[in-house]
């Protein structure tokens, strides 16, 4: 292998790296949304379905939000404790 494709390589690794953290609770976060979403347009739309349906398809919806700000500061922080080095 030449210096440039073992680079590009170890780069590939690292990305592969930091978009595997917090895949769970994406996964998670995505999930509650698509819930949240379900039950905020039962409640607004079905005569008769209770003001709970509402309020917990926002408080869903906004968990989701929440989980996926998590990754993110998650991701950010292991990138700052550890850069990309190509001679590692």
């Amino acid at each position: 292998m030449t210096d440039d494709s073992l680079l590009i390589a170890r780069r590939a690794a690292y990305a592969d790296t930091i978009r595997g953290l917090g895949r769970r609770e994406r996964g998670l976060g995505f999930v509650a949304c698509l819930l949240g979403a379900l039950l905020l347009i039962w409640g607004r739309t079905v005569e008769g379905a209770p003001f709970w349906a509402v309020v917990a398809g926002l408080v869903t919806i906004g968990a989701g939000w929440l989980l996926f700000a998590y990754v993110i500061i998650r991701r950010a922080g292991y990138v700052r404790a550890h850069p990309f080095d190509p001679q590692s």
